[in-house]
């Protein structure tokens, strides 16, 4: 498949150009002209492009890619040998941010709904990136955090009200902490979301709405790996979903 072809189609399907975002999303780093082999993971770290390598990977397809707003834009350093690494050896670099999180389908937080049992009724937040839905029954915080930590293979963090009976909940996967009291707004009976602040803990207690920290890295495996499923179907392209541990 032709790379200008991948990335209108990946554009197209995610909606790339509706999303006001922290970073370019897209082709970030141009390779080769054919793509047949891509290899897909949360982060484009030094770790993930030496298994594309290692697999004679065409492309990288990744949620968190490079350029984001604010950063240091020298390329020094680390960011020398990503982009040397990738241009040395032709490897074009696709990310996806803001776009892959509120996909309704090959997202990340539909992705975590799927894998969690959970129902989708509504949207909420900046951008309509979170999501508000329905458990398969109502449940206390706590058993939820028992099931989130079995599917994901990490203990979450709760805090606040671990008997609250849960009938409504809202989620956004990755660093959408800032979206709680939203989220609180939005009616829901427990927010999930990866990472945790010092002021969340405040407003957990005083609001009476639990909160539940899953993990960034966690909680943003699942958008890519359905992403790659999906062009490997549709394009008999060969994508390898490439598993970095980060505890975080």
């Amino acid at each position: 498949m032709l790379r200008d072809d991948l990335g209108a189609y990946l554009d197209g399907l995610l909606e790339a150009a509706r999303y006001r975002d922290y970073c370019p999303n897209g082709l970030q780093v141009e390779g080769r002209a054919d793509v047949r082999r891509i290899v897909c993971g949360v982060t484009a770290s030094q770790a993930l492009i030496d298994a594309a390598l290692e697999r004679s990977a065409d492309a990288i397809l990744v949620h968190h890619g490079w350029f984001w707003k604010n950063e240091d834009g020298r390329v020094t350093g680390f960011r020398k040998r990503r982009m040397q690494t990738l241009l040395a050896q032709d490897i074009n670099l696709f990310a996806y941010h803001l776009p892959l999180d509120a996909h309704g389908e090959y997202g990340n937080n539909a992705q975590l709904a799927d894998r969690l049992g959970w129902m989708t009724t509504g949207r909420f937040a900046e951008q309509e990136i979170g999501f508000v839905g329905v458990p398969p029954a109502p449940t206390v915080a706590d058993d939820l955090v028992t099931q989130i930590g079995r599917v994901l293979g990490r203990t979450p963090l709760l805090v606040g009200d671990g008997r609250r009976l849960v009938k409504k909940l809202a989620w956004c996967s990755g660093g959408a902490q800032g979206y709680f009291e939203q989220a609180i707004l939005a009616g829901a009976d427990l927010y999930v979301s990866g990472e945790i602040s010092e002021n969340t803990v405040h407003l957990a207690r005083e609001s009476g709405v639990p909160y539940l920290a899953a993990g960034h890295h966690a909680t943003e495996r699942y958008g890519v790996m359905a992403l790659g499923r999906h062009l490997a179907e549709r394009f008999d392209l060969v994508c390898d979903y490439v598993e970095l541990d980060n505890p975080v």
